[in-house]
């Protein structure tokens, strides 16, 4: 991590966080983002809004398809679409304002890695969540989700995460706050947009599920040494408990010595 951050700040120094600077990972998700946008476009044009039915029902994420259909690219291609332009504007430009810093401290692939991860993460959350329904006995949505907006959200806890006091700019308000209260905000919002306005259109859940992808992504080895330390202090109780069942049943005397050394 040392040598990260140092890698890092080298990085910084050399200006490499100035301008419209954008680093090759987020180029690539930009260009495939677009490209996608003017394909949907495109089709859409030619082949009007049947066209544009078929493909939010094979490659946006549906409920109950990608289980029973096995469509399992859904929860990878769903990530490329978008419902309009401001959709993928409003992404795309979370994604290089808050992703940059990621890929120059980590690097193209990590960053990769982490995105996908909390994509596909959100992606698959949401349609747990889209088959509770059933519980209530009342059938799935059968509206499919589009949008890369998991991922981002997953960008933005890793910002709270590595950068927690970063100051953030509330545009168009003159308000500076944290990072870490940013999302913090963020995060709220979504939650509470989700209990009280479940049929606005937007998959809430989604957001949330990127969140939690990214914050366990992030914090895994924390959990890992956390459970292994857990298992350890109960073994050393164990351990303890049957020192004491020994020497109750000794009477409390030390182990027997020897008569004598022998050489």
């Amino acid at each position: 991590m040392g040598m990260e951050s140092r890698r890092y700040n080298v990085q910084m120094r050399r200006g490499g966080g100035g301008g419209f600077f954008v680093t090759p990972a987020i180029k690539y998700l930009l260009i495939a983002n677009t490209a996608a946008f003017v394909g949907q476009t495109v089709a859409g044009m030619i082949g009007g809004q049947g066209a544009i039915n078929w493909i939010y029902r094979y490659l946006g994420l549906g409920v109950g398809s990608v289980i029973p259909g096995l469509n399992v690219w859904q929860p990878i291609t769903y990530m490329f679409l978008h419902a309009n332009l401001l959709h993928l504007l409003i992404n795309m430009l979370v994604l290089w304002m808050f992703g940059r810093d990621l890929e120059r401290m980590w690097g193209a692939r990590k960053f990769l890695n982490y995105y996908f991860a909390c994509g596909v993460g959100a992606g698959l959350i949401n349609v747990a969540a889209g088959y509770l329904p059933l519980f209530w006995g009342r059938q799935p949505s059968d509206i499919p989700t589009v949008g890369a907006s998991g991922a981002i959200f997953g960008v933005l806890i890793a910002n709270a995460v590595l950068f927690p006091d970063r100051p953030v700019w509330l545009i168009p308000f003159p308000v500076m706050l944290p990072m870490k209260i940013f999302v913090a905000i963020m995060g709220g919002i979504e939650f509470f947009s989700e209990l009280s306005a479940p049929g606005d259109s937007i998959s809430h859940i989604c957001h949330l599920g990127g969140m939690l992808i990214g914050y366990i992504y992030l914090r895994r080895g924390s959990f890992f040494y956390g459970m292994r330390n857990t298992v350890s202090d109960w073994k050393r109780r164990r351990l303890k408990r049957r020192f004491d069942v020994y020497m109750r049943n000794r009477g409390g005397d030390p182990p027997s010595r020897p008569g004598r050394w022998v050489n």
